[in-house]
C-alpha cells in the first residue's frame, strides 16, 4: 500500500500531486523548487540560495517520511541552464558528502514558476 507524505515544513503542492509517496521502504519525493514554506515566496536571488532552499525542502519531506538525505539512492536535477551546473553541484556536494546517490542532471526549457533548479529524489528508509 502507498502512504501519502505531506508536511507543512515543505511547500504545499502546486498541482495534483503529493510531496512524496512511500511504498514499503521506498520514498518517491516529488520535485522541489525554492519556495519558502513559511512565506510561500520563491527564493531566487542567487542560484546558491535557490539550491539551498530546494535541499531544505527535500530534507523536510524526507524527515516526514521517516528518513533523511543519507537515505537517498537517486536524485534527478533539472536546470534551466546547464551553465548553472557548477554552482548547483557545489551546493549539492555539501548535502551529499559520501556514499553518493545515483544522479542525472538535465537542462529543460522551462521549470515551474520559472525557477532555475528543481530536484526530485528517491530514498529507501527503514
Amino acid at each position: 500500500m502507498k502512504q501519502i507524505i505531506n508536511t507543512p515544513l515543505a511547500p504545499a503542492p502546486i498541482g495534483p500531486y503529493s510531496q512524496a509517496v512511500k511504498v514499503g521502504h521506498t520514498v518517491f519525493c516529488s520535485g522541489q523548487i525554492a519556495i519558502n514554506p513559511a512565506t510561500g515566496e520563491l527564493i531566487t536571488d542567487t542560484i546558491e540560495s535557490e539550491t539551498h532552499q530546494v535541499m531544505k525542502n527535500i530534507s523536510e519531506v524526507l524527515k516526514a517520511a521517516g528518513g533523511d538525505l543519507s537515505h537517498v539512492v537517486k536524485t534527478s536535477i533539472f536546470l534551466s541552464d546547464m551553465g548553472l551546473f557548477a554552482h548547483v553541484n557545489g551546493i549539492y556536494s555539501t548535502y551529499f558528502t559520501s556514499d553518493f546517490p545515483a544522479r542525472e542532471t538535465v537542462e529543460v526549457s522551462c521549470l515551474p514558476k520559472n525557477v532555475n533548479v528543481e530536484i526530485s529524489v528517491i530514498a529507501v528508509v527503514d
